[in-house]
């Protein structure tokens, strides 16, 4: 049994057609295609589960790179939930916030430069940082 993970694909591919792509190269299990909870589109990649791993390595091989839909498909084997991709950030996707103590690097011995002012917070960027640069027009608030 293996599952094989589909990326890059047009938002309006259907999980019929993804069956008609893969089913060439052998038995699918299951077809998911993920979706965004608020808007109820597809986010443009799926999960398919075959039940043979030889078949699964022939669909990787013939299904990688080929134009459906105008994109490109990226297919290969989908990886456990825990390992992913690069880090994208101290907690999760959007991470952050005032709480964080994750390291920078770049101050870790507590000064903050010029001034030596952390203002008692371990934020990554403080005004000390920008003081020279030129600032940005701002928007009106109408």
């Amino acid at each position: 049994m293996k599952n094989l993970f589909v990326g890059n694909m047009s938002f309006q591919t259907s999980e019929a057609e993804l069956r008609a792509l893969f089913e060439p190269f052998g038995q699918i299990t299951r077809v998911h295609i993920a979706m965004d909870r608020e808007t109820g589109r597809a986010r443009g990649f799926a999960f398919v589960e075959m039940n043979n791993d030889e078949e699964a390595a022939k669909a990787i091989a013939g299904l990688d790179g080929k134009d459906v839909g105008g994109r490109n498909l990226k297919v290969n084997e989908a990886r456990p939930k825990g390992e992913g991709g690069p880090s994208r950030g101290p907690s999760g996707p959007r991470g952050g916030g005032y709480g964080d103590k994750g390291g920078s690097g770049r101050d870790s011995g507590g000064s903050r430069g010029p001034g030596g002012k952390s203002g008692g917070r371990n934020n990554k960027f403080s005004n000390e940082d920008y003081r020279e640069s030129a600032r940005q027009p701002r928007e009106p608030r109408w």
